[in-house]
């Protein structure tokens, strides 16, 4: 039960990072301008500080689509190698031939 509620918190991130971007880009941005004074790109820092925590592309990982498995993750086919090895024995990946499993 456990790895489905991480394949939604996992969509509900990639939809705030989606939905945060543009603000986060813009503080970013101000805040590597060596232009602006001190003080605006601090008071940009501390805004960037208050967005959510998984607003951030680098809380976003890879993982399964079936099963939530962060680990051994093939990024063409979005499976662990578990799953992939499972459907490849049903013969449920197109082009995948079972060798010696």
């Amino acid at each position: 039960m456990a790895k489905k509620s991480m394949i939604e918190r996992q969509k509900k991130r990639e939809r705030m990072v989606a939905q945060y971007a543009a603000k986060r880009a813009e503080l970013n941005a101000v805040i590597e301008n060596r232009e602006l004074p001190m003080e605006e790109r601090f008071k940009a820092t501390l805004k960037l500080a208050e967005l959510p925590r998984n607003s951030s592309a680098t809380r976003l990982n890879n993982r399964c689509e079936l099963t939530g498995r962060p680990r051994a993750y093939y990024r063409k086919l979005k499976l662990s190698r578990i799953m992939l090895r499972e459907l490849g024995s049903q013969g449920q990946i197109p082009g995948l031939v079972k060798s010696s499993w």
